[in-house]
């Protein structure tokens, strides 16, 4: 066995490279949404319309969502190894209803500007808060149970694609909420409205294959094998995505369209649901999040170190990242000659959906603001590793 500190540290970075990889790429897709010129009239990935860098800027932020659900799980199991099973489950659990309400009091404020929360935006965050509570639940009761739960709700959620949705109002909302969210819009009152874009058990079942893997990271496994079960883990999970993305039967809410175009059938075949996450999408990113961690497990370079600095600090990063764009939107609408007639906008204030410009000036305005960011974060790590608060678990 390889237990050399050294070793273990790079193990570790491996963990905050990917992330720190995934959340400066996941900046790029906000980017687009509150800058480019289409983002609230087009869909970037309808390969009837896009083009091919188009494609590509929505595409590659797929791979943010899944990989950060992953390495939750996978930094839950880690985190649990220094605590008993009640006190890591009774984290969990408070972690998990804290996020919930950051996502609703916080982000849906940081990316709506919208003081009187007529619009509440339930995305990531939310699917991994109860995520984190049903892990809590879940660990209770064996490491086992985690990870077949997690496997039983990645390849078997997409059953529910294959039956009518439930003709009873609230059967229908349950359903659509833990298994099928796309885009459910549920009104509150005539003036308030919550968005609930993803679906909780499928998100649930990606923290849970996460926390399955969480064995082999733990200082006594063995540096190479954990590279070669990454490796083969990874390779046979994109090998699954392919497969069915071929036979186009399962895996997919909706079957793989044809043209009569190569390039049109090559973005096609790319083009899997996020929307619930499908087995197809989280075969193709999850597979790609294990290779990058083997390919990482040693690896120290420049851009590691800067990729590491962010990836340590991801939700620091990602409440800020929103606030920062948003500040530099409302200043350009008004720079643009925008008045105030036009700030209400739904979702976003200060996004009319004829604004915005062509990619170029979104991806300058992408790397200004991750580069903005760098300096903040890395404060905030140096400070996370020089204090012991309690709410710095939480942060």
């Amino acid at each position: 066995m390889n237990t050399d500190p050294s070793i273990l540290s790079k193990r570790i970075l491996s963990i905050d490279i990917l992330r720190g990889i995934v959340m400066i790429i996941m900046a790029l897709d906000h980017t687009r949404d509150f800058f480019h010129i289409g983002a609230m009239t087009g869909d970037p990935l309808n390969p009837e319309t896009t083009s091919g860098i188009l494609f590509f800027t929505r595409w590659i932020t797929h791979f943010c969502a899944p990989t950060f659900v992953f390495l939750s799980g996978l930094s839950a199991y880690l985190s649990a190894q220094n605590k008993t099973p009640a006190q890591a489950s009774a984290f969990l659990f408070k972690r998990g209803l804290w996020l919930i309400f950051i996502e609703i009091a916080i982000i849906s404020l940081g990316l709506t500007f919208n003081l009187q929360y007529n619009f509440i935006i339930l995305q990531v965050i939310w699917a991994i808060g109860w995520s984190m509570i049903f892990l809590a639940l879940a660990s209770r009761i064996s490491y086992q149970t985690v990870l077949i739960s997690g496997v039983i709700m990645v390849f078997g959620h997409n059953i529910f694609n294959l039956f009518p949705a439930p003709q009873d109002p609230t059967g229908g909302l349950i359903l659509k909420v833990f298994f099928t969210a796309s885009g459910t819009v549920v009104p509150l009152s005539a003036n308030h409205l919550v968005g609930v874009f993803y679906a909780i058990l499928p998100w649930t079942g990606v923290m849970f294959v996460g926390y399955g893997i969480g064995t082999w990271f733990k200082k006594s496994y063995e540096v190479k094998r954990r590279q070669r079960n990454l490796l083969i883990a990874g390779s046979v999970t994109i090998f699954l995505f392919i497969a069915l993305r071929l036979i186009n039967v399962y895996g997919d809410p909706v079957p793989r369209k044809e043209y009569q175009d190569l390039f049109k059938n090559l973005l096609a075949f790319f083009n899997v649901s996020k929307y619930p996450p499908s087995l197809q999408y989280i075969s193709m990113t999850v597979g790609t999040a294990m290779l990058i961690l083997a390919f990482t497990e040693r690896i120290n370079n420049w851009f590691t170190k800067i990729a590491s600095v962010y990836g340590s600090v991801p939700f620091f990063y990602y409440v800020i990242h929103f606030y920062l764009l948003h500040t530099i939107l409302v200043v350009v609408f008004f720079a643009t000659g925008h008045n105030t007639k036009e700030i209400i906008q739904v979702p976003f204030l200060f996004r009319p959906a004829a604004f915005g410009f062509s990619l170029p000036i979104v991806y300058l305005i992408w790397i200004c603001v991750v580069a903005l960011l760098y300096l903040p974060c890395r404060w905030f790590k140096k400070y996370k590793e020089t204090h012991r608060q309690w709410w710095l678990s939480y942060v």
